[in-house]
This record gives C-alpha cells, structure tokens and sequence, in this order.
C-alpha cells in the first residue's frame, strides 16, 4: 500500500497511469478478448426523464459525458491561470501563446497537404494540432529534477492556449445539426449562471445542477457537448463573497484534479485506444491520414512551437524563460508532439462519429506519432539539461 501511495504522490504518475491503460486497451483489443472490449463499448446505455430520451453507446457516453469533467477542471484552471496565475502577467503571456498558434498552425498543414486528394481525410486536420499536456509533463517530469520550474510553467501555459484553440476547433469546425431549442435552453442557462454568480452564490451544487441541465441541452443542440465544461467553469466564483478565504473554485479544482487524472483521462484511453493491428501492414501505416498525423506530430509540431517561439525571442517580441535555454524550448516543442488523449478526442469527432467507411485508422497516427514526439523530447531535454549543467560547473 506504501508504494502504491508513493507512486500516486509522483508528479509524473498520471501520465504514466495513462500510459499503462493504453497499453493495456492495445493488448485487450489484440487478443481473445477483443469481441467482450468491443461488446463493452457498443453497450447501449439509456437514461429516460418523461419524453426526455439520452439513447448512447458507452463509448460515446464516455466521449460525450465522462469527457465533460475533463473539459470542466480545464476551464477552471484557465480562470485561475488568468485571474491569479502565470497568465495574469502579459509578459509571461506571448511566448507560449505564439508556440502555440504555431503548434497548432503548422501541423495542421502539414495534415492537410499529405491529405489534399483526400476529401474524407480532410476531416481530421485538427488532429495533430493537440497537445496532450498530462503526457508532455510527465516526460518532462522523468527527465530530473534539474528541469527549470520556468520550463514547466512554460509548457503548461502553453498547453493551455493549446487547449482553447483545441476547444475553438470542436466548437465551430465540429458541430453537426443544431437544434435552436436545446441551443435556447443553453442560452437560458449562462444568463442564470452569471446572475447567480454576481449575485455571489458560492454553493457548488447549484452550479452543477444547472451545468447538468446545460449539458443535456447541449448534448441535443447539436454543438458538442464537451463544451459545457468550458462554459460553466468561467462562472465559478473565485472567491467567496461571505468568506474571503474561501475560494469555490480553488476547492472544487483541486477536488477534481485527481478524479480526472486517475480517472477520467485512463477511462478514457482504454476506451479510445484499443487498436487492432490484425491485418495492419505497410499500406495502413502510409495511408495519409495515419502518416500526416504522425508526421505532423512529429516535425510540424516542433517546427511550429520552435520556429514561432524563436522567432518572437529574435523580434524581441518576448524573453527565454528565467534558466531555460533555446534548446531547452526546443525540447519542450518536441514534447508537445504527444497528443494523444486531445488528438483520440479530436480523432472520434472526425471519423468515429461520421457515416464514412474509412479504410484507415487515424488511431496508428497518434499513437505512433505520439510515442515518437516523447522520445525525441526527452532525449533532447538531457542533452540540454547536462549542458546546462557543464556552463553552470
């Protein structure tokens, strides 16, 4: 029990959790028990209130609800970055916003060049513009502890400008038919939300209760509904207006920061990355769609973040982190190449969701690329790490 305790107390234990469950989806899903992994997934779950009807596979109960939880702590944790955090200082801002239109800007092209007479492909052009920042911070974390806290900071503010374009995307690229009377109900919604909230209620439970109300509405509208997660963070008082020192949002992210990491986020990698590679040749590998993901999540991301971080630093647009060094950046570019669970999310709306009988699995793509990315990373992160270490001596 000690040890298992430890292992949670380490930083870099959520992303290695991730890891081992996707792993073990891949093994399920190539071996006999691939047909009860698949049975699992197609499971219809079905909740009823009256004529109100939620009728879905848990595969898509977990995309589409378990997901919301992960989006939610997401948005709470841009709030807090902003109002109080590294985000609050505009200096601290540009770096990491540039890298990361770049990071989401270059792969993207690249995507869309390897796929270009590909119209079904095409779909997946966001792909590799994700950053899976639970991965990319625990290779981080493996390197040592002569990794600058600046470095860190630096890849989480830019995972998180990472995260709105990423949340942008699904909201105006990835909406199917909308239904403008769930769309009103939504719209009713964040009216009460910010009332509640300038009224300074900070009882949680009323916020989730209407969150709850959002997301079902969301969910019929039309716009995915990952989305709500996002939208009722921002309404989340800061602090209390009748206890000061108590901050609502504080509380409930650092209640949900466990149950995402140790939870939400493995459910979700068993669930999405359970690849059969029965029949999976050289053909599959180099079909565009797994080849562009792969390739542009392992040159266009370190391309984009590098070339655009570089860029602003040679304009004087912006500064190198306090004891970082160029190739130090230029590690953390490589890393944000791991996409993984971002990109499987993008990737299920791209193609899972689609009619389309796609004769690819975009799922190679990622993981490949993915697994790729944080090799390269943390190769260069020693390499830049010990000279570091030989100019400091």
């Amino acid at each position: 029990m000690q040890t298992i305790k430890k292992f949670f107390q380490l930083e870099a234990a959520a992303g290695i959790l991730l890891f081992i469950t996707a792993v073990v989806a891949m093994m399920v899903a190539n071996s006999p028990l691939d047909h009860y992994y698949d049975l699992l997934l197609d499971t219809t779950v079905m909740i009823q209130v009256g004529a109100l009807v939620v009728n879905k596979p848990l595969l898509l109960w977990i995309n589409d609800g378990l997901m919301v939880v992960f989006f939610f702590l997401v948005g709470l944790e841009l709030k807090r970055e902003v109002l109080q955090g590294e985000l609050k200082d505009k200096r601290n801002v540009i770096l990491p916003a540039l890298g990361a239109v770049g990071g989401m800007l270059i792969p993207a092209l690249i995507y869309i060049w390897f796929n270009w007479n590909n119209p079904n492909g095409l779909q997946g052009w966001a792909i590799p513009a994700a950053t899976d920042i639970a991965f990319a911070l625990a290779v981080l974390k493996l390197a040592g502890p002569r990794v600058p806290i600046s470095l860190k900071l630096f890849l989480t503010s830019l995972a998180i400008f990472d995260d709105i374009g990423a949340i942008l995307i699904i909201a105006f690229f990835y909406t199917s038919n909308l239904s403008l009377l769930s769309l009103l109900i939504v719209g009713c919604c964040i009216p009460i939300l910010w009332l509640i909230n300038r009224r300074g209620v900070d009882a949680l439970s009323i916020y989730v209760a209407l969150g709850l109300v959002m997301w079902v509405a969301m969910l019929k509208s039309g716009v995915h509904a990952t989305l709500t997660g996002i939208i009722l963070a921002f309404f989340i008082p800061m602090q209390s207006k009748r206890t000061p020192e108590y901050s609502p949002l504080k509380d409930m992210e650092n209640d949900l920061h466990s149950v995402v990491a140790y939870m939400v986020l493995p459910v979700f990698a068993f669930a999405n990355a359970g690849i059969t590679l029965s029949g999976v040749g050289l053909a599959q590998l180099l079909h565009p769609v797994p080849l562009g993901i792969a390739v542009a999540l392992v040159v266009g991301k370190q391309v984009g973040v590098f070339g655009f971080c570089w860029l602003a630093i040679k304009l004087n647009l912006a500064s190198l982190p306090k004891n970082s060094t160029l190739l130090e950046i230029y590690a953390v570019a490589c890393l944000c190449g791991i996409g993984f669970t971002m990109s499987l999310f993008i990737g299920s709306l791209a193609f899972q969701e689609s009619q389309i009988n796609n004769l690819f699995d975009e799922r190679l793509g990622i993981i490949i690329g993915s697994l790729l990315a944080a090799t390269m990373g943390y190769i260069v992160l020693k390499i830049a790490l010990r000279r570091s270490a030989i100019v400091t001596d």
